[in-house]
């Protein structure tokens, strides 16, 4: 994939095609993405630019390429904490981007076995950066090491690479790409040159999975009208119907029971976010409910078009905004935000949704 041939965000492609031309190119970079929104096929994009339309950078198998990504134990690696690192699950990440670049957090965690675990950034793999970056490069020119999610860095980790994030051997880049850029330690991300990566339109997301990846039309616009601006979310939607009717079904339920005060019928659901499979599709429901808060909240608002809706949807979410308070969507968002930072503490999954459906019945 060649910068030229990216679908939208044109501001930055142009930004990292005037970086390559005029060969100012930053030693570290972050950029900042929803999740599923094209971050790293537009970073592949810029390295095969870079090295110049070398086939091996965009097939992830270039020597000089590193990568970087949040891991734990799991059902497909089994090795000592201290010993876990990156490479150990290369095959899978390559298969899986290779195929796929738009892929979910959750997606990356079910492709690695690590559903339900804490994955990290640890220092074991900060010093194995520091072992690769300053070897001279196989094929004589530059070097990268695409992180994904700095956010999982542990504090160690972080320190350890601070000295070479702002100072790299000479034709080294960093490549970040976040989804939660307030999460990157400060020292790290005021160390890169930070760059947006937009949301998509419906018409790109539709371009984008019928040219890509051979949807019909008429299936990649419906995926579009719920994607929220996210391809990989639109992919989710095509390729497993049954995890977004589940997440919009308790949504629904939820929401009905506390527009009736009914106390038991929220903890109810409460109860069916927390017997999710693992806790990975927990903080997915999360993330899907602070969409639909957002969706509540432009109706409150009177700017649906600013979002994407089924017609069922917009029925649901149009009632829905008229019967909850107008600080409702704000108050219910930061609910569901401390939901995802205690399941990533491991804190028990029945004990935090019962304090997410007490603390929406106090707001709604």
């Amino acid at each position: 994939m060649r910068l030229e041939e990216i679908i939208g965000n044109a501001d930055a492609v142009k930004s990292l095609e005037s970086m390559v031309s005029s060969g100012r190119i930053p030693h570290a970079m972050m950029l900042y993405e929803n999740d599923g929104c094209g971050a790293l096929k537009i970073a592949m994009a810029f390295l095969d630019a870079i090295f110049n339309h070398d086939h091996k950078v965009s097939a992830m198998i270039h020597p000089d390429v590193h990568y970087v990504y949040p891991v734990a134990i799991g059902s497909k690696v089994n090795e000592k904490q201290e010993n876990l690192l990156a490479g150990l699950f290369l095959p899978y990440w390559r298969e899986l981007m290779v195929r796929n670049p738009y892929s979910l957090e959750n997606e990356v965690s079910s492709a690695f076995g690590i559903e339900g675990k804490q994955a990290v950034i640890n220092v074991a793999e900060a010093r194995e950066i520091l072992d690769k970056i300053f070897l001279s490069s196989l094929e004589g020119g530059w070097k990268a090491i695409v992180v994904y999610l700095p956010e999982k860095m542990n504090p160690s980790s972080a320190n350890a690479l601070l000295k070479v994030v702002e100072e790299p051997p000479e034709k080294t880049i960093f490549i970040m790409i976040t989804h939660a850029p307030e999460k990157v330690i400060q020292t790290i991300s005021s160390r890169c040159q930070a760059m947006r990566i937009l949301p998509y339109s419906k018409d790109e997301i539709v371009n984008i999975l019928t040219s890509e990846f051979g949807k019909g039309q008429a299936e990649a616009v419906q995926a579009a009208d719920v994607a929220g601006g996210s391809v990989g979310e639109a992919l989710h939607f095509l390729s497993d119907r049954e995890d977004y009717q589940e997440q919009l079904g308790i949504f629904k339920e939820l929401m009905t029971a506390l527009a009736a005060r009914d106390l038991l019928g929220a903890l109810a659901c409460g109860d069916r976010a927390a017997a999710m499979a693992s806790r990975e599709k927990q903080k997915a429901f999360c993330k899907f409910a602070g969409e639909c808060l957002r969706k509540i909240f432009l109706f409150q608002q009177r700017l649906p078009g600013l979002s994407a809706y089924s017609e069922d949807e917009r029925q649901f979410f149009s009632a829905l905004a008229e019967r909850s308070k107008k600080n409702f969507p704000r108050q219910a968002l930061a609910c569901f935000d401390r939901a995802q930072m205690l399941l990533d503490r491991n804190v028990n999954q029945k004990i935090i949704f019962c304090d997410v459906v007490d603390r929406l019945y106090g707001i709604f």
